[in-house]
């Protein structure tokens, strides 16, 4: 499927969905927190500390602040790996599924605002 918006189009559903987001009651998670969680949830296992900041180009203590905060909410856990004890891998949470679910509806309906 392809959708054709123009930059400003882009930006208005951005702006819609971020403001019903932050309507509901739920966490409010900063830009690299979700992408953290969108590149666990949405490319495939297993994901490491090191294999996550290289994706997000980004440090690990940068990377390990946003898993922290995403594991004090539930949405990820992280566990050394058993066939390499210096890696950690961050696994997926079922709150943290229905947490991209809720979020993919969300989007999901501005689209379809914005389409209107």
């Amino acid at each position: 499927m392809t959708v054709s918006l123009s930059d400003m189009q882009a930006l208005d559903l951005w702006r819609r969905a971020v403001l019903a987001g932050v309507r509901r009651e739920a966490p409010d998670l900063s830009a690299r927190q979700m992408a953290v969680l969108l590149t666990v949830y949405l490319t495939s296992p297993p994901h490491t500390v090191r294999g996550l900041a290289a994706t997000l180009n980004v440090s690990k203590p940068a990377i390990t602040r946003a898993l922290d905060r995403l594991g004090q909410f539930e949405m990820v856990r992280r566990k050394v790996d058993d066939a390499d004890h210096r890696n950690v891998l961050v696994q997926r949470t079922i709150k943290g599924s229905v947490f991209l679910r809720e979020w993919g509806s969300i989007v999901s309906e501005a689209a379809t605002e914005l389409a209107s």
